[in-house]
């Protein structure tokens, strides 16, 4: 059987913004890792990289349960529109200030927080969206896509991060940034006008408000319990954060080596989004979905105990895999089982398991390490994912029952 088109992209709105993401995306994914490097040039010292992380996640905490109020509130295509605006602005001022040499650690920590605020508040009114641009039984092609698309810029940017800093400076990445949020402000117009239901109750953005859509997840057994089971996987199971260390002082392998590991998730995990999107219909979506973050662990065990190359690569390239089906599927049954009114403020919870599990994961690895190497911290980390899957298999067992034909509790329209 041939390949064929993936059926969200047949809808010309969902496949507007998904092109203006798939550049957007590699825009980003450029700057990031510019900035790694630009911070090691201006401050030698490791924990100075520490920075960056620290930047991009304390602002996704304090700000988004107010963007998912926000995007229940507002027109979130308008809301993307400011966001995205805003984000190419600063990236255009990162730019200006390298280029004109007035740049220090302190413009890019304070510019990289900005960029983190126009995130919180655009994450939920982006994936809140979605549903509202395809018919509910093409949303799991339409998440598969939106994840590849992801990937795909996760591997274009970093590949063309020092080629172009190589030959046209560290500003031109910072450019090249600032001009790929074009796209996804051009998808916007594309798309026209985005009907979405606002809540009566919906007065105004306010603490009630807030916790309204606290109380829903709270509410929802098979909600919660994926945000916990995501947020489990990514805490405890944080392979790539060490992977230097593995890299040389485990699998005894040069730069060359490091680079091909360092590709292998991405390349899973596109693998996998790939596969999924040639499926019309996903069914058993709950024992997948568990299955998958079960399979995620095994192979982060698997890299801790290996001292092959190959093996190493395969089992990161499994953990990729693995990850891209478990996001595709928990972001399906979120966005399916949440009323289009207050879609916003469920992702916005979301948004914090999502960004906070590998943050503090990273820390959490690094500490185990310290004290007991690096192949130790990466098994008892999979096993822990493991171990928490399981526990939460036990506390909500309707998670493995979900099938995903079951009643909608929000509409889609699509073209």
């Amino acid at each position: 059987m041939g390949l064929h088109i993936p059926p969200s992209l047949r809808h010309k709105r969902f496949f507007y913004l998904w092109i203006g993401q798939l550049i957007s995306i590699a825009g980003t994914q450029m700057q990031l890792w510019a900035l790694f490097w630009h911070v090691s040039q201006l401050n030698r010292n490791p924990i100075a990289l520490g920075g960056i992380g620290l930047s991009r996640i304390i602002p996704v905490i304090i700000f988004s349960l107010i963007g998912g109020a926000v995007a229940d509130s507002m027109n979130r295509r308008n809301v993307m529109f400011v966001t995205q605006s805003i984000a190419a602005l600063l990236a255009l001022t990162l730019g200006l200030l390298t280029q004109f040499g007035h740049i220090t650690i302190w413009h890019i920590y304070v510019i990289t927080a900005l960029q983190a605020v126009a995130t919180a508040f655009d994450g939920p009114s982006r994936q809140s969206l979605i549903p509202n641009l395809v018919p509910a039984k093409d949303l799991p092609n339409a998440f598969s896509m939106t994840f590849t698309a992801f990937q795909a810029g996760s591997v274009i940017g970093p590949a063309l991060t020092g080629v172009v800093i190589a030959f046209a400076g560290q500003s031109a990445v910072y450019y090249f940034n600032a001009f790929s949020f074009i796209s996804v402000l051009l998808a916007l117009v594309m798309i026209g006008d985005v009907p979405q239901t606002i809540s009566e109750k919906m007065a105004g953005i306010n603490m009630e408000s807030i916790r309204e859509g606290i109380r829903f997840i709270l509410s929802k057994p098979v909600i919660l319990s994926s945000m916990l089971l995501d947020f489990v996987a990514t805490f405890f199971a944080s392979a790539n954060t060490l992977l230097p260390i593995i890299a040389s002082g485990v699998l005894h392998v040069g730069v060359v080596q490091y680079g091909y590991l360092s590709a292998a998730q991405a390349v899973g995990a596109v693998l996998a989004a790939l596969v999924i999107s040639q499926v019309k219909e996903l069914r058993r979506q709950g024992s997948l979905f568990l299955g998958s973050v079960i399979l995620f662990g095994v192979a982060t065990v698997v890299f801790g105990l290996t001292r092959s190359l190959l093996i190493a690569w395969l089992a990161l390239a499994t953990t990729g895999a693995a990850d891209g089906v478990s996001t595709i599927i928990r972001n399906t049954i979120r966005q399916l089982q949440t009323p289009d009114h207050i879609r916003g403020r469920m992702t916005s919870v979301n948004q914090i398991f999502f960004q906070g599990g590998p943050q503090l994961g990273e820390m959490e690895a690094g500490t185990v390490a310290q004290f007991f190497g690096a192949p130790l911290a990466v098994i008892t980390g999979g096993i822990g994912c493991i171990v928490g899957t399981l526990l939460i298999l036990q506390k909500w067992p309707q998670l493995a029952a979900y099938n995903g034909d079951e009643p909608m509790l929000a509409g889609a329209t699509a073209d």
